[in-house]
């Protein structure tokens, strides 16, 4: 029997004593673009090589100005490939007086183009932590996930990053966290567990080291839901979400202190909600309009793909 999800997120915050409220916006993510050179299965935002939502120069000094003015604890880029926006470099070198925790998102492939040297560079002098996708240490997994070879050369990029100074943030101050998502339409398991493993084979079997590993759920959108879809895993996928909630999740999710810039400049309280076309507040809003936060104690915009952010250890 289906799964009825329609507005079952707000019910179970209800039959949990808890509201979804924002507190102050500490986090700024800035989502550049849907281009990407990959076309992951898992991927919420369906991103691609043909995909055209790009984000200009106009929008990024817009973004630039958004941050001085605001003057966040920390600015997380995403995509998407970052790596393949023109502007990236220029937004990186602005932002970095602004922030002096910047993180980027990389699928470690578009990262290790001889063309991106300069970037590598920049990413280092402006000591921005880089957070990988790399979603199994089993080679068969990940290139099912991801595409043909992928393991090998996100392996290849992971030794680079180290011999840069990368994976050891204590010694050189640049960090490397990498993410697991499971590759299919399962729940990922404890994360402590997955980070020993990781961190030992890694280490034995191809020296590769790193700071942190975070495991998260899929989230039902975008390309992933439609693989659901199509396999007939959705409604069994969303139950498992759905029975998975944990309270104490809530109080960590990353909403509640995140404002989400889109790469046209609209903003969302999260990168699910600007995937699920939801827009902060209701109402479209571009970065040019407003200059001042979300009020906090401002109700939060939710749907079905919330339950994959309090599943478990929940997504922060």
């Amino acid at each position: 029997m289906p799964v009825n999800t329609a507005n079952s997120f707000d019910k179970t915050l209800m039959q949990n004593n808890l509201v979804l409220k924002r507190e102050d916006t500490t986090i700024c993510q800035i989502n550049i673009g849907y281009l990407c050179n990959l076309s992951c299965r898992h991927c919420h935002l369906t991103a691609g090589p043909d995909r055209k939502e790009n984000m200009t120069t106009k929008t990024a000094e817009q973004v630039i100005q958004f941050a001085d003015k605001n003057r966040f604890d920390t600015i997380d880029i995403t995509g998407g490939a970052p790596e393949m926006n023109p502007n990236i470099e220029m937004l990186i070198e602005n932002l970095a007086p602004l922030c002096s925790n910047i993180i980027i998102r990389s699928n470690l492939i578009a990262i290790n183009e001889s063309a991106k040297e300069r970037l590598i560079n920049t990413l280092r002098e402006n000591q921005v932590t880089i957070t990988a996708s790399f979603p199994s240490i089993n080679e068969a997994q990940t290139n099912a996930q991801r595409g043909n070879d992928i393991f090998q050369k996100s392996l290849a990029t992971l030794k680079k990053l180290n011999k840069l100074g990368y994976g050891d943030a204590e010694k050189s101050g640049l960090e490397l966290n990498l993410v697991s998502n499971p590759t299919g339409a399962f729940m990922p398991s404890s994360q402590d567990q997955v980070e020993k493993r990781f961190r030992k084979i890694l280490d034995e079997k191809f020296g590769i080291q790193f700071d942190n590993l975070y495991s998260f759920a899929n989230v039902p959108l975008g390309r992933f839901k439609a693989w659901l879809k199509k396999s007939s895993n959705f409604d069994s996928y969303m139950e498992k979400l759905m029975t998975s909630f944990n309270p104490c999740a809530v109080q960590n999710l990353m909403c509640k202190n995140l404002i989400s810039v889109a790469w046209d400049g609209c903003l969302h309280d999260c990168d699910f909600n600007l995937a699920g076309k939801i827009p902060l507040g209701g109402e479209k809003t571009h970065i040019s309009q407003t200059d001042a936060m979300p009020t906090p104690g401002s109700l939060i915009a939710t749907a079905e793909h919330c339950f994959t952010c309090t599943a478990g250890a929940g997504f922060t």
